[in-house]
C-alpha cells in the first residue's frame, strides 16, 4: 500500500523545545492561529513521536534536553524529517558558549532543513515545512523502492542458492 500521498498531504509535526527563549515557539503558535492557519494544508501539531513525520526543533541543545531529543528522534518512524527552527537550533545562537548549552541540533541528530533567523517568522517556518515535505516524499520513495528478482535460483552441492537473485532498483 502506497502511503506517500497521504503523508505528503497531511504530515504530523512534533514540536520540541530544546531550551530556547520561546521566541521561535511563539511564532510556531502563530502558524497555528487563524492568520496563517497551517492546518489548512493538512499539517497537524501532535504530541506523540510515534505518529510524527516531521520533528520541528527550536532552541539550542542543553545538557538536560540532549538525551530526550535523541530519544524522541529514535522513537519516530522512518522516514522522518528534522527541521531546525531558528539560529539557536542551527548553531546555538546567542546561547553558544554558555555553561549549559551544547550547541546546535545537528551535533546529535541529522537535520534536513534549517530555518534561519532569531525569532523566525511564520512565513519562514511554513516555507521550511514545505521544503521538509519534499524531502519526506523523496525519503518515502527511497524507502518504498521495491526489490526486483532478476535471476533464477542456482543449485550448488544439492542446495538451492538464492543469494544472487535480489538486486535493488536504482
Amino acid at each position: 500500500m502506497n502511503l506517500s500521498g497521504y503523508r505528503k498531504k497531511s504530515p504530523w509535526i512534533l514540536h520540541y523545545n530544546a531550551g530556547s527563549c520561546n521566541g521561535c515557539d511563539i511564532e510556531i503558535l502563530a502558524c497555528l492561529g487563524p492568520k496563517y492557519d497551517i492546518e489548512r494544508f493538512g499539517m497537524i501539531n501532535t504530541g506523540n513521536p510515534k505518529q510524527s513525520d516531521i520533528l520541528l526543533v527550536t532552541g539550542p541543545v542543553t545538557k538536560r534536553s540532549r538525551e530526550r531529543l535523541v530519544e524522541i528522534y529514535a522513537q519516530m518512524p522512518e522516514p522522518k524529517v528534522v527541521i531546525a527552527c531558528g539560529a539557536c537550533a542551527s548553531t546555538g545562537g546567542v546561547f553558544r558558549g554558555m555553561y549549559n548549552c551544547e550547541g546546535g541540533v545537528d551535533q546529535y541528530i541529522p537535520v534536513d532543513v534549517y530555518v534561519c533567523g532569531c525569532g523566525t517568522r511564520p512565513e519562514q517556518i511554513i516555507d521550511g515545512v514545505v521544503q521538509g515535505l519534499a524531502i519526506l516524499e523523496q525519503k518515502t520513495k527511497e524507502l518504498e523502492a521495491s526489490v526486483k528478482l532478476n535471476n533464477e535460483a542456482i543449485e550448488e552441492n544439492h542446495q538451492v542458492n538464492r543469494r544472487h537473485i535480489a538486486a535493488s532498483i536504482k
